[in-house]
């Protein structure tokens, strides 16, 4: 597979693993694409924070919260804003909805957090800034994996665990 996300692999590792993951479930697995979507989203919002003096954390400092937040959408600008937000609800609705998640919804959170992770490595990238002419083409994504597609509630119960590694 090409990976779309390797500019994030040399300074964003984390990143890089769950959007990899992402792109890697789009077609074989939809919901589980768009949990690591929203995982992948997770862990650069809370880079941006931690690393950008112009983002101070609300007081509430969940995911939603944060990208709401009137300083991230300054510095993100609206397009990322949105597409930060689409992310999100499709990530929520792959772990707590019972609805099925199609393969169209998971290839537009891809092609989502390709934008806002390219915005990410241009703004906070040090050594490796990712290309002006990179593009996202979803017909690279794969059709297989070699990851196993995952229930709602494995991916509840994957939630609960990353989440306490995180803390």
């Amino acid at each position: 597979m090409n990976d779309p996300f390797d500019f994030l692999a040399a300074e964003f590792g984390l990143v890089h693993v769950d959007a990899s993951k992402a792109a890697a479930m789009a077609m074989p697995d939809a919901r589980t694409s768009c949990f690591y979507a929203r995982r992948a989203l997770e862990l650069a919002v809370n880079f941006a924070f931690d690393n950008d003096r112009a983002l101070q954390r609300p007081y509430d400092d969940n995911l939603s919260a944060l990208v709401n937040s009137p300083a991230f959408k300054a510095v993100a600008g609206e397009s990322v804003y949105n597409f930060a937000r689409e992310i999100i609800r499709l990530g929520n609705q792959a772990v707590h909805s019972n609805r099925p998640i199609r393969q169209i919804d998971s290839v537009n959170a891809v092609s989502k957090l390709f934008h806002v992770t390219y915005w990410f490595g241009r703004t906070y990238g040090r050594a490796s800034k990712p290309s002006p002419s990179l593009t996202f083409d979803p017909n690279g994504l794969p059709r297989t994996s070699p990851i196993p597609r995952r229930t709602l509630e494995q991916l509840q119960t994957l939630e609960v665990e990353l989440a306490a590694r995180d803390e």
